[in-house]
C-alpha cells in the first residue's frame, strides 16, 4: 500500500512539474488552477500519510527553474508562496485577535523592485523564488513603476505586473493571421515582460501594483497597511486592500466577491496579511510559505444540470468548436446555460451525450466550465463521437477531424468559401504586412460584414457609400468614420507584393509574394502564371505553385484581384536596385532562437527579404547563414549548421553585415 502511495506521489510530482514549467517558463497553461490545487492537496495528504517527501517535491519548491534568455539574478531573500484556503471562516480563525489587510490576489507576474538614491536600480522577476530574471529595461516602461522617487535610501518592494482584460483583447485582435492568440491576460503579461523589446511592453500597457514593502532605510512604521499607503505616496500604484478583523473579514470577502465582474485587472483570489509587521515576522516561515499571510481562493460554486445539446460553432480560422447547451443554472450570481467544450478530445474525454447529468462551475468566477459528466458510466465514448457533424453548420461543406502532433483532435471546415471564414480573409487583408489599414480591428470588420458593407476586398475602398449607416452604428461616429477612411486612403499607395500577399492565397506568404513579384511585375501576368514558370523561381516549390495556380484558376478570384488593383496606386518596383546594392543579395538565411534587436522573427525575415536575400525554415546545404543569438545552443539547427560548416551569426553580426 505504501509503495502504491509513493508511486502516486511520483506521478503527481511529474504532472505538477510540467504544469509549473509551462506556467513559469513558457507563459502557457496546461491545466486549470482548480486541477493544480486538487493534485497539490492530494500530494500533501500522501506526504503526511507516508511520512515521505520525495526529492524535488512540488510541496518543497516555489515556481520552477528559469529557462528564458534574460540575465539571471539571485534574490537576496527567498520568495515563497503563501499558504492558501477556500474556507472564509478559516480566515477569521487565522486572524484571531489581530487586525489584517485583505487585498486582491492579482494574477500576473510577480516583480521585485530595488531603488538606490531615489532611482530604479533593478527589477527582477520571481523566477523559482531564489533566482529570477532581470527585467529592469522593461520595468522603465511599466505604468505604476516610477523612475525616480522622493526617497534617497535603499528601498525594496514587491508587486504584480499585469495586463487588463481590455488591453488583452486589444492585443489579441491585433495579431496577424496565423499567430496564436494568448489564452489569458497572465500569459500575455508574462510573455510581454520577457520580451527584449521594451517598446512592446509600452505598447501593451503593462501595469504594476505594489503589494509589499520588504526593505526601506530608516522606515519604522509597523503597520502593513500604512507601508502600502507610503509606497503610494512615493508614486507607486498599490493593490487595493481593506483593514479587517476576525469579526468582519467574512463580510469583507463578500464585498470583494461582488466586485470581481467589474474588475478590468485579473485576480485569482484574495490575500490576508497581519497588519502588525513585527508580529508577522516573529512567526517565521516553513520551507514553502511564510506565516505572516494566507491566500484565499474562491471555492468554485458547482451546480448539477442536464445537457440538452451540443452545438457546433464555426470560426474564421475554419475550426468548428463544440459548445454544450444545458438547463439554466445560477452560478456566482448569474444565469449560465452554455459552456465551451473547446475541442473533440475534451468532448470525448468527458464522454458527453444529450441527456447526461453534468456538473458545471465558473473558473475564477467568470468562465463557465464543465467539471464532470456524472452520467459517463452509463454509456461509451461512441455516444460523444456520434454527435460530431460531417458537415459545417455554416456552409454545409465537408467537416474533417484534424489531429495535432500532441494528439488533440479538432473539427475543421474544408470549404474555402465558408461564410464563417470571410472575417479572417478581411482581417488578413488589412494587417500591417499586407495592405496595412490601421484601426480596423476584428470587431469592426465583423460589424461591417454583418451590415453588408464588405463582400469583396475592393469594398474597403468604397466605405463612403455607407457613411450615414456607419456613423449611426453603436460605438461609431463622425470621428471614427473619418479615421477609418483616412487609413483606407493611405493604403491605396502600396507595393505589388503586398497586394498579392493580401489576397490570402493558401501557403503564399510574404516571402513567396515578394519572390514572385520580383520576377513578374505585370499584374495580368501574375494571374496567368503557370506551374512551370512558378517553380523556376528559386524558393517556390511544387506545393506553393499548385496552390497559386489553383487560386487564380477560379475566375472569381482573378476578377476580385483586378477590381482591387483598379483602386490602388502601385509603387515602382525598386527591388532590382536594392538587390544590386545589397551585400546579402541572393544569400539564404535560417533564423532560430530568441531575437532582441528586432521586434520578432517576422520583422527580421522582412528585413532580410527586403535586401534581396531569402529565408528558409530548415538548415540545409543551401543555407548561407544561421542567425542564432546563442551560438552555444545544442539545438538541432545549430548541430546541423556545425555539421555543414555553415556560419552561425548573432543579430549584431547580421547588422554589421548589412551596413
Amino acid at each position: 500500500m505504501a509503495n502504491e502511495k509513493i508511486s502516486r506521489m511520483k506521478q503527481i510530482n511529474e504532472i505538477l512539474s510540467k504544469a509549473a514549467d509551462a506556467y513559469y517558463n513558457t507563459s502557457d497553461t496546461i491545466m486549470t488552477d482548480a486541477e493544480y490545487d486538487r493534485l497539490y492537496a492530494e500530494l500533501e495528504k500522501l506526504e503526511e500519510e507516508t511520512g515521505v517527501i520525495l526529492g524535488g517535491s512540488r510541496t518543497q519548491n516555489v515556481g520552477f527553474e528559469v529557462s528564458s534568455y534574460l540575465p539571471k539574478v539571485q534574490h537576496p531573500h527567498r520568495m515563497l508562496s503563501l499558504d492558501k484556503t477556500k474556507d472564509r471562516e478559516q480566515l477569521a480563525q487565522w486572524l484571531g485577535s489581530h487586525d489584517g489587510l485583505l487585498s486582491w490576489k492579482l494574477d500576473g507576474l510577480t516583480v521585485c523592485l530595488y531603488y538606490e538614491d531615489g532611482k530604479l536600480d533593478r527589477a527582477v522577476s520571481r523566477g523559482n523564488g531564489e533566482v529570477g530574471e532581470d527585467l529592469t529595461a522593461n520595468a522603465r516602461h511599466i505604468k505604476g513603476i516610477p523612475a525616480r522617487i522622493p526617497f534617497k535610501g535603499h528601498l525594496a518592494l514587491r508587486g504584480e505586473a499585469l495586463i487588463g482584460y481590455k488591453d488583452f483583447e486589444r492585443v489579441n485582435e491585433s495579431l496577424s493571421e496565423g499567430e496564436q492568440a494568448y489564452k489569458n491576460p497572465r500569459n500575455l503579461a508574462s510573455g510581454t515582460l520577457r520580451s527584449l523589446d521594451s517598446k512592446i511592453v509600452a505598447e501593451r500597457n503593462v501595469n504594476f501594483f505594489a503589494f509589499a514593502l520588504t526593505e526601506a532605510d530608516n522606515y519604522d512604521d509597523n503597520s502593513f497597511a500604512n507601508s502600502l499607503d507610503w509606497l503610494e505616496s512615493l508614486g507607486f500604484q498599490r493593490v487595493y486592500g481593506e483593514l479587517v478583523n476576525a469579526q468582519n473579514v467574512v463580510e469583507a470577502v463578500g464585498r470583494f466577491e461582488k466586485n470581481i465582474a467589474q474588475n478590468d485587472f485579473p485576480s485569482d483570489g484574495l490575500v490576508l496579511v497581519y497588519d502588525d509587521i513585527e508580529y508577522g515576522k516573529s512567526l517565521g516561515e516553513t520551507v514553502h510559505h511564510p506565516k505572516n499571510g494566507i491566500a484565499f481562493k474562491w471555492a468554485d460554486e458547482k451546480a448539477e444540470t442536464t445537457l440538452r445539446e451540443i452545438i457546433w460553432s464555426p470560426s474564421r480560422t475554419g475550426l468548428i468548436n463544440p459548445i454544450a447547451v444545458f438547463d439554466t443554472v445560477e452560478l456566482e450570481g448569474t444565469s449560465v446555460s452554455r459552456a465551451s467544450v473547446h475541442n473533440i478530445s475534451i468532448l470525448k474525454k468527458l464522454d458527453l451525450a444529450v441527456g447526461d447529468t453534468i456538473s458545471v462551475y465558473k473558473a475564477n468566477m467568470i468562465i463557465p466550465v464543465i467539471d464532470a459528466n456524472l452520467s459517463a458510466a452509463e454509456h461509451t465514448c461512441e455516444m460523444a463521437s456520434s454527435m460530431i457533424p460531417e458537415k459545417c453548420p455554416a456552409c454545409g461543406g465537408d467537416a474533417v477531424i484534424n489531429r495535432s502532433d500532441d494528439g488533440i483532435e479538432t473539427l475543421f471546415c474544408t470549404n474555402e468559401e465558408c461564410s464563417a471564414k470571410h472575417e479572417g480573409r478581411f482581417e488578413h487583408f488589412v494587417q500591417r504586412d499586407a495592405m496595412n489599414i490601421a484601426g480596423l480591428a476584428s470587431s469592426t470588420i465583423k460589424t461591417f460584414i454583418e451590415n453588408g458593407f464588405l463582400h469583396d476586398l475592393s469594398d474597403f475602398y468604397h466605405l463612403e457609400r455607407h457613411k450615414d449607416k456607419i456613423i449611426s452604428l453603436e460605438g461609431f461616429g463622425e470621428r471614427s468614420y473619418s479615421q477609418i477612411i483616412s487609413a483606407v486612403e493611405a493604403s491605396r499607395n502600396t507595393e505589388l507584393y503586398r497586394v498579392l500577399y493580401s489576397l490570402g492565397i493558401p501557403n503564399i506568404g510574404r516571402a513567396a509574394s515578394r519572390l514572385i513579384c520580383a520576377r513578374y511585375k505585370d499584374p495580368e501576368k501574375l494571374i496567368a502564371l503557370t506551374h512551370d514558370e512558378l517553380t523556376q523561381i528559386d524558393g517556390i516549390g511544387d506545393v506553393l505553385a499548385d496552390e497559386y495556380v489553383d487560386y487564380f484558376a477560379d475566375n472569381s478570384n482573378a476578377e476580385s484581384f483586378r477590381r482591387l488593383l483598379s483602386e490602388l496606386n502601385i509603387a515602382k518596383d525598386n527591388d532590382d536596385e536594392a538587390e544590386n546594392a545589397s551585400p546579402i543579395a541572393g544569400k539564404t538565411f535560417v533564423i532560430t532562437g530568441a531575437v532582441h534587436i528586432f521586434k520578432n522573427r517576422s520583422e527580421l525575415k522582412e528585413r532580410i527579404e527586403s535586401l534581396g536575400a531569402k529565408t528558409a525554415s530548415a538548415v540545409s546545404s543551401k543555407t548561407d547563414y544561421l542567425i542564432n543569438n546563442d551560438s552555444t545552443s545544442t539545438s538541432s539547427k545549430n548541430k546541423k549548421a556545425n555539421e555543414l560548416n555553415i556560419p552561425i551569426i548573432t543579430e549584431e553580426e547580421f547588422m554589421d553585415m548589412i551596413k
